[in-house]
């Protein structure tokens, strides 16, 4: 009765566990959601301002490129930042996840490949099944901190069906931030090999170690560079569903807005408060979040280092990390520790890695945690995990039955003040 498309689709595992977290703050648990990227940081006042000023008689479509004002923001916001993309390099979109699913249909026929590098944002599986396409990946390695494999290697995924690359930078889910070697070894790959690059560019602020350089910076192949960017992140918007595709690629980008005008426009209204942070928010504001995001990371590497068993790699940018823990499971624990653990009336809300990997034996005892909240709470947060981990390996190890679901029980921890 359904396709194969949407069945074969398995659920997020950044929101599969929503229903338990739900279910235990009704309860008065209070959870801490390392899941998501979903910031705490203040939504600039720019953007609301904009909103409660729209002084339009009738919410109208928009062009389906997006509004001028818009268009003329962002091609001034990457003037400031060195890139030379112009107003009619862009395409306006809802959120960055469209600008992926648009990039996919307009490169590849089914049954074609796109080359991504595990770990890789886990919701690019969605966007290939959608366009029917496969997913083939080359593993980087949390010892060699994530870096990009040898020119041979990554040949040798490359066959006749290859159309693209898809690569994050700087990257969700393990924060690596690509050296300027690494990018030319792309580059030279793709322009050899006549592929295009699509670059998740969406957290290019949040640079903590090393230098950002976009990959659109390399004019040898900037025709075969596809930009993906979004509000999301950079001002805290992730409800305004806010993207953008850009390329130099002419022709690519009259095909994607054939795709753009059939779902018509993006929202008008969000678009006027993108358009308003984009030329209004200061300086400041950004480098305050920097700087915040920084610390956060300091704070949450330092303490996971101290976990024994856990092996964590320190993340250059973003605000991902895969850390591996001393579990056999990491998506049986991450559920027992959201549904049936809390301490002082409080539990975690992890996010289990293996989805983000397409080789199957790869992530099964890692986990992303996306370091969004404020330091008290990541504190809190990893003391919390601490604590569950010790408590579930000494339930576990020692055959003891835990009565979950059915009895509706959980494990009780006596009341005490965080330790780290």
């Amino acid at each position: 009765m359904f396709s194969n498309k949407v069945t074969s689709i398995g659920q997020s595992p950044i929101r599969e566990f929503a229903p338990i977290q739900e279910k235990r703050t009704k309860e008065g648990t209070h959870v801490y959601q390392l899941n998501i990227g979903q910031p705490d940081i203040v939504t600039p006042k720019e953007f609301f301002s904009a909103v409660r000023n729209f002084d339009e008689n009738i919410l109208s479509y928009t062009n389906s490129k997006g509004i001028p004002e818009l268009l003329e923001a962002f091609e001034e916001y990457y003037k400031e930042i060195g890139s030379n993309m112009k107003k009619e390099d862009m395409i306006v979109t809802n959120g960055g996840s469209e600008a992926i699913l648009f990039s996919f249909l307009t490169l590849c026929n089914e049954g074609d490949e796109i080359i991504v590098f595990e770990p890789y944002y886990t919701n690019y599986n969605i966007f290939a099944t959608q366009a029917g396409i496969n997913m083939v990946s080359i593993t980087t390695k949390p010892e060699e901190n994530f870096r990009l494999p040898s020119k041979k290697e990554i040949k040798s995924k490359i066959t006749d069906r290859t159309r693209a690359f898809c690569i994050t930078n700087p990257s969700n889910p393990t924060g690596r931030v690509y050296t300027k070697e690494e990018i030319k070894l792309l580059c030279d790959i793709a322009k050899e090999n006549n592929l295009f690059i699509i670059v998740d560019e969406v957290y290019r602020e949040f640079v903590y170690d090393g230098k950002f350089i976009s990959f659109s910076s390399i004019k040898e192949v900037e025709d075969r560079v596809v930009i993906i960017d979004s509000i999301s992140k950079r001002f805290s918007a992730c409800g305004a569903r806010i993207g953008l595709i850009a390329s130099k690629n002419k022709e690519f980008m009259a095909h994607v807005l054939k795709l753009a005008q059939a779902r018509l426009c993006a929202p008008y209204i969000d678009q006027v408060g993108a358009a308003a942070v984009l030329k209004h928010t200061s300086k400041e504001y950004i480098e305050n979040v920097i700087k915040e995001y920084k610390h956060r990371r300091d704070t949450i590497y330092q303490r996971l280092k101290k976990i024994k068993g856990i092996q964590v790699q320190k993340p250059a940018g973003a605000f991902y990390l895969i850390a591996k823990l001393p579990v056999e499971n990491a998506h049986e624990f991450s559920k027992w520790l959201l549904e049936n653990y809390d301490y002082n009336n409080e539990t975690v809300m992890l996010c289990p890695a293996s989805e983000f990997y397409s080789t199957k034996e790869l992530g099964v005892n890692e986990v992303r945690i996306a370091y969004v909240l404020k330091e008290e709470d990541l504190i809190n947060a990893v003391n919390i995990l601490d604590k569950g981990l010790t408590e579930y390996q000494k339930v576990f190890n020692t055959n003891k039955v835990v009565e979950t679901t059915k009895k509706k029980s959980k494990i009780l921890i006596a009341k005490e003040q965080p330790a780290i």
